[in-house]
């Protein structure tokens, strides 16, 4: 294998490994909701939509997404359809085989002197804990995934079509409007499957109020971080060379 072939696998291994770290992480993460203004230490933001009334708390996994919203726009200006599509599936595989395993370790009878051990420091039933956590819902799980593979299919396919009109200008604007596109299926449909199909049964306008808030909080984070976007750009170019860079974007746009 030559040198700059070698360069360029070992780039797409670790953006791939960035991603799937990232992807894996925010699943398991995100069954922390969390209260964005008293992180902050600041007053609570009391919004009002479609008639229902509510304050900034969100899904620990917002902490990691937008990385991978990232992650998705330099795979995919390097790499191109292909190279997003194979690593959103292996994704899927990998955080369906993690719930899987997680499931398995959860249904292990637990040692008499761990629980013990944990409730002198205070967690009662670690057991109870540890299941809680670990073992998301079912349809929390498979809204997750759904929204997931979606999200990342069509923002590639979004990324790829501007690509194709502007050329290599307005790297902003390509990754800003996938990512709107994107998630704003992807922040929806999770929520649709887990909460309103699934046991809890939302009501549509509970469903649109979360979902509109989850929506703006990601899109003000994705647009947040565009500049590391142009950060990853110019070390993938000092790192392959000017010339296998542009290679690298021809031949991505061109599949």
């Amino acid at each position: 294998m030559r040198t700059i072939d070698a360069r360029a696998s070992r780039l797409f291994i670790v953006l791939a490994g960035f991603f799937l770290t990232n992807a894996i992480i925010g699943e398991f993460v995100g069954v922390k909701i969390f209260a964005l203004e008293a992180t902050f230490g600041a007053e609570p933001f009391n919004w009002s939509l479609f008639g229902i009334n509510g304050t900034l708390n969100f899904t620990a996994g917002v902490i990691v997404w937008p990385f991978v919203f990232i992650l998705t726009d330099v795979i995919n200006e390097y790499f191109g359809v292909r190279g997003v599509r194979f690593i959103s599936w292996v994704a899927v595989g990998l955080i369906s085989y993690a719930f899987l395993a997680a499931y398995v370790a959860i249904s292990l009878a637990p040692a008499t002197f761990w629980v013990d051990i944990n409730a002198g420091m205070g967690v009662p039933d670690i057991q109870k804990a540890y299941a809680q956590i670990f073992g998301q819902g079912m349809w929390t799980i498979c809204g997750s995934i759904v929204a997931f593979i979606v999200g990342q299919l069509v923002d590639v396919v979004i990324f790829h079509r501007i690509l194709k009109m502007t050329g290599e200008k307005y790297v902003w604007l390509r990754a800003t409007a996938s990512t709107a596109v994107s998630q704003l299926i992807d922040s929806f449909i999770v929520l649709y499957i887990a909460f309103v199909i699934g046991p809890q049964h939302w009501s549509i306008p509970q469903f649109l109020a979360v979902g509109t808030v989850n929506y703006v909080y990601k899109m003000t984070a994705a647009v947040a971080l565009i500049p590391l976007l142009y950060v990853a750009r110019g070390l993938i170019q000092r790192y392959l060379g000017h010339a296998e860079a542009e290679r690298l974007r021809r031949e991505a746009a061109a599949n």
